[in-house]
């Protein structure tokens, strides 16, 4: 990332309008009779040069006030100096502009700060959750990620894909709980999911591998009393290269949504598996259900951030009424037009992290 202020740059025209406003008080009130005193207007120069200017910009408007207030009092009384008034005026822009040249520093550090911490939230998010490659095999993925918090980059949505030898396998899952907890549970699903992914042959025993290595990190050695507590809702994939139906496995998420010619489909789970972790529990035997997946159809994974986003009267997000008649087949394409119209029906704010992976097989061409 290119080494970027973190303060606001002073904008040069803008300076301009404290300046004059401190030459048209200073000459106001030079002119004006000598029972008017308007030299307590120009604290206003130096109060709003912080909107647009640093430190420095700040002092030296102060510094000009000064001087101005300065030479109001010797213009105005030849014969003496400076009298109390203009000494108690003088005193107290200095210590006016001392305190905003003090707030403008603290400010420039705390902004460089959060440029930091957002530095390395980006950093951890490409690190947990990079983006999904645009090409997985004869296949075409986009991914979008949006967070609850407005400074937050990463959370407990996670997704990822892993490419096999006759295949590409997904997993897109959602952490029960928020922060950091969520955060380390959904890095450490994914990374099972990319050590095993290509060793598993099967798609139950890598649905097992990866409920074994939620539950191992929930407990220390010989601990059992913990188990239940944290749970992962996944669904795991095996998209073949060379067409046939998607093979599939549900772990309490929700079910994936088929758009094919504008019409969606949302795929019937026959017997969903309870979710990661809770394998200790309920001992679960996974059943692959499987859809067709063919040319130029358009395959949805989602959260649960997506189909329970409230608008103001408080009704869900309605997914497959929103992507009804969609017909294009570029991913990217989709998701812009899906994250605007999401937003649009929140209002701008969610209140759950939202994710959504887009998967497409493009059409063959005509013979």
């Amino acid at each position: 990332m290119s080494e970027r202020r973190a303060g606001p740059r002073p904008r040069w025209a803008l300076v301009a309008v404290p300046i004059a406003w401190i030459v048209a008080v200073s000459v106001i009130d030079i002119l004006a009779p000598p029972d008017i005193h308007l030299g307590p207007l120009l604290v206003a120069a130096p109060a709003i040069t912080p909107s647009f200017g640093g430190p420095r910009t700040v002092g030296l408007v102060a510094a000009l006030a000064v001087v101005a207030q300065t030479l109001i009092g010797v213009i105005r009384d030849p014969d003496d100096l400076l009298s109390a008034n203009h000494e108690a005026q003088i005193i107290a822009l200095i210590l006016v502009g001392a305190s905003l040249v003090v707030f403008c520093v603290l400010r420039e550090r705390r902004a460089k700060e959060l440029t930091q911490v957002r530095y390395v939230s980006e950093v951890a998010q490409r690190v947990v959750l990079p983006p999904l490659p645009g090409r997985l095999g004869p296949l075409r993925a986009s991914a979008l990620y949006l967070a609850a918090e407005a400074e937050a980059r990463i959370g407990g949505d996670l997704y990822a894909a892993a490419r096999t030898t006759s295949g590409t396998r997904l997993i897109i899952g959602d952490v029960q709980g928020k922060g950091m907890t969520a955060v380390n549970d959904a890095a450490l699903l994914l990374g099972a999911f990319r050590v095993a992914a290509h060793r598993r042959s099967d798609l139950d025993e890598l649905v097992t591998y990866l409920d074994r290595s939620v539950c191992w990190d929930l407990t220390e050695p010989g601990e059992t009393s913990r188990y239940g507590e944290t749970f992962i809702t996944a669904t795991v994939l095996d998209i073949p290269d060379r067409g046939g139906p998607v093979r599939m496995i549900s772990c309490g998420h929700p079910p994936p949504v088929v758009l094919r010619d504008g019409r969606p489909a949302t795929v019937d789970v026959r017997r969903p598996a309870p979710p990661l972790g809770l394998g200790e529990l309920a001992h679960p035997r996974y059943h692959v259900d499987s859809f067709p997946f063919e040319p130029g159809d358009l395959l949805l994974l989602y959260t649960d951030g997506v189909t329970e986003a409230r608008d103001a009267t408080g009704a869900f997000y309605p997914l497959t009424d929103r992507v009804t008649g969609w017909r294009g087949s570029d991913p990217d394409a989709f998701l812009d037009r899906f994250r605007r119209d999401l937003l649009r029906h929140v209002g701008g704010h969610l209140n759950d992290d939202a994710a959504l992976v887009v998967v497409t097989r493009p059409a063959l061409p005509p013979e």
